[in-house]
């Protein structure tokens, strides 16, 4: 790829991503989410990529977990996608800030009903006694909601700002492809800058 073609590196994520949907067995929007401690030490998990908006990464989760915490303490991130069906992956840094109210509840009311009882039952991060303890939680908000679930406060969006894009595509005799994107004072403006892999 001519770097010289790489105007905004959302559309071409996207575009990577689209082809991604079409081979990847299962959750080609799985992305692996780096946060730091206040203390410096760094933890990294998988989550879902929902949404990209403003050209920011969106995902959700308990907002009390100990992503979230990381999260408050530091406002900084990573994620990174790998596409084993393609042998590419991307890698993002950025800060992290929540999403509004209203795109949290406008997704929460798409999940599924299970979902939804999920996220009231599931103390994310806290230790948990017994599978049974949860899945009595699961039976007990089953039985206070019907269908309308309200979205419990602790719950919600993030979303990652990008600062810097990691364009990775395997290449023969491990001769990767590798370039990487940082934003101008021109708004909407990126730089890429090819990589030894």
């Amino acid at each position: 790829m001519e770097l010289e073609e790489i105007v905004d590196p959302i559309l071409l994520f996207k575009e990577w991503l689209s082809e991604a949907e079409k081979k990847e067995i299962r959750d080609p929007n799985a992305m692996q989410l780096a946060t730091v401690s206040k203390n410096g030490m760094p933890s990294v998990r998988t989550v879902l990529l929902k949404d990209i908006i403003n050209g920011d990464f969106v995902f959700y989760t308990n907002y009390e977990s100990r992503k979230s915490e990381e999260i408050n303490e530091t406002s900084k991130g990573a994620i990174c996608f790998y596409w084993k069906s393609l042998n590419r992956q991307v890698r993002l840094v950025g800060s992290i800030q929540k999403v509004s109210v209203e795109i949290s509840d406008k997704y929460y009311k798409s999940r599924s009903k299970g979902s939804r009882i999920g996220a009231w039952a599931s103390k994310q991060s806290k230790e948990l006694e017994s599978r049974e303890v949860l899945m009595e939680e699961v039976k007990l908000f089953e039985a206070k909601y019907n269908d309308d679930i309200p979205r419990p406060s602790f719950w919600g969006g993030f979303a990652l700002k990008p600062v810097e894009f990691e364009f990775w595509e395997d290449g023969d005799f491990r001769l990767h492809d590798r370039f990487i994107l940082s934003p101008t004072k021109i708004k909407n403006k990126w730089i890429a800058k090819r990589h030894y892999p």
